[in-house]
């Protein structure tokens, strides 16, 4: 395996596609002022050895292992996740006093160590992603591991973690059942997902199309495409709507989607709902619009590629609903998301989109945990984010963020979009109309819904 290491990551390309083409075992660190003392901030030694602690906090850094998807068909998203992270890292190492607003408690650095990030290239495999954990873990003597796009990738790495004892963040994962039956002590996920998207977006459009719509699935054959087809049935059936009993199911990665369309405008539908992600959801929407599918029918993409809406085009993204994370002039309505906004743009020349936003939030929030807990010690931590109820942070897209204690999921807003008319576009980030704020809160399933049965503390 090609393995390169450096100690300075560049400011980033905004060619998405592509941003970086590493080996999977490509590691870095950022440039930062260099002042950190680990005797002035020297940890309890009270604590037993657990996971790598002390080891990973015995000098003046501390190491966050990154798996991104670098390449394959969610290296756009990947390529984001990094630059989310190296913003958050560097305003996290100079102190910056944006950051206290969502860590109070942050100085410089995390109990005043430098954090440096370690990148590897999950290519969208559980497989290579659990490799470049392990490695981080083992050789880099890493606190925390976090990154993904694919659930399955994302599950696999929830129970390295928590097998290491280390603490593990998804950066985007879609399936309901990583909070659901594969939940773990150790993992804590921010993103919104299958069970939530439905939820938001099922009364959307019921009320933009009516109740009477037929719907047919195109299904991507993996974790993630099983669950939100599940809830997407579930929460569009109980608004008058009837499901079309043909799914379209597809491999991860696929190419070539005429069956698939065929089939598909074959069904008597009046609405596509395409559950793809990533570069397979850009390459759908367009073959839906070659082979005429679009013609006679709708299409909605229930959890939307931010990427997705410049990559496809406005012609044929126009009326197209979806959520998202987040969306970035909604965000200029708080002061925390005004201030992620404006320094992503400052850094990198663009308007970040959910990946970007996604990792950036969870380091913070995971930095926040660990001045609240005054240690790094792996249990301490777990137990500040699953007191996260009682220390509620402003979120980017308002309202306020934390982990639900029963099962860790993410707690915070999310918008539901349509496209615009290319018409009304202003920019090239002037893609979508907000039309709904899904709340945080009340759209999380039922604790206990998708069988998480949580593994005892430490």
């Amino acid at each position: 395996m090609k393995e390169t290491k450096t100690h300075d990551i560049a400011a980033g390309s905004t060619n998405r596609r592509s941003f970086l083409k590493t080996g999977a075992g490509a590691a870095g660190g950022l440039l930062v002022p260099s002042v950190y003392s680990s005797a002035a901030f020297a940890q309890n030694k009270d604590y037993p050895k657990l996971g790598n602690y002390p080891d990973g906090v015995a000098g003046d850094t501390v190491v966050a292992g990154l798996t991104l998807d670098l390449t394959g068909p969610y290296s756009a998203e990947g390529a984001g996740q990094r630059r989310g992270f190296e913003l958050a890292a560097e305003l996290i190492n100079n102190g910056d006093e944006r950051i206290k607003k969502v860590s109070p408690l942050t100085k410089k650095g995390i109990l005043g160590k430098k954090l440096v990030l370690a990148i590897g290239d999950a290519e969208t495999k559980p497989n290579s992603a659990v490799q470049a954990a392990t490695r981080f873990i083992r050789q880099d003597k890493a606190m925390m591991i976090a990154g993904s796009v694919s659930s399955s990738v994302a599950i696999a790495l929830q129970n390295t973690c928590e097998r290491a004892k280390t603490l593990y963040f998804p950066i985007i994962s879609g399936s309901s059942d990583t909070t659901g039956k594969d939940c773990r002590r150790y993992g804590f996920r921010l993103c919104h997902h299958a069970y939530t998207a439905a939820k938001a977006i099922a009364p959307v459009l019921a009320e933009s199309y009516g109740k009477n719509m037929k719907a047919v699935y195109l299904v991507p054959d993996y974790n993630y495409g099983h669950s939100i087809h599940d809830h997407m049935r579930e929460f569009t059936q109980a608004q008058g709507w009837t499901t079309i009993d043909a799914p379209q199911v597809h491999p991860l990665g696929a190419t070539d989607y005429s069956a698939y369309m065929l089939n598909i405008a074959n069904s008597g539908a009046d609405i596509l709902i395409n559950l793809d992600y990533g570069a397979d959801a850009v390459n759908s929407a367009k073959q839906a619009h070659q082979f005429g599918v679009l013609k006679n029918m709708k299409m909605c993409v229930p959890y939307m590629p931010a990427y997705m809406l410049e990559e496809v085009g406005p012609e044929i993204m126009e009326g197209v609903h979806g959520t998202m994370d987040f969306w970035w002039n909604e965000s200029l309505k708080n002061e925390v998301g005004k201030d992620f906004v404006e320094a992503y743009e400052a850094k990198f020349g663009a308007k970040p989109r959910d990946p970007e936003h996604n990792a950036y939030m969870s380091m913070l929030l995971w930095a926040d945990a660990i001045e609240r807990a005054g240690t790094f010690y792996p249990a301490e931590v777990v137990k500040a984010l699953e007191d996260g109820v009682n220390h509620k942070r402003p979120h980017t897209m308002g309202g306020e963020v934390y982990f639900r204690q029963e099962d860790h999921d993410g707690a915070a807003n999310f918008v539901v979009v349509r496209g615009k008319k290319p018409s009304e576009i202003k920019d090239k980030d002037d893609l979508v109309d907000v039309v709904a704020i899904a709340d945080g809160v009340t759209t999380l399933p039922p604790v206990g819904y998708a069988g998480c049965k949580m593994s005892p503390a430490a």
